[in-house]
């Protein structure tokens, strides 16, 4: 298998989320065809919600974009 450099093919599908509250953190596997407005941290139970101006958890407190924002196209009307 060749060697694939940068890529838009390379969609990265696991982000670490971050909790703001705790520090907890977590991965999970983000979802390729909706964004995922609300996550309760497993650390502290605190409900997370995107933050101004980012579409989904992942955009806000993951390590990577969520899968429209790394295709660079819409996400859920944003």
């Amino acid at each position: 298998m060749t060697g694939t450099r940068g890529t838009a093919t390379e969609m990265i599908l696991q982000s670490t989320l971050t909790c703001p509250h705790c520090g907890h953190q977590v991965t999970e596997t983000m979802p390729t065809d909706a964004c995922q407005f609300f996550y309760d941290c497993t650390g502290c139970g605190e409900m997370l919600r995107p933050k101004s101006g980012d579409c989904c958890v992942f955009c806000s407190y993951g390590n990577a974009p969520c899968p429209p924002v790394q295709l660079q196209t819409s996400c859920c009307g944003h």
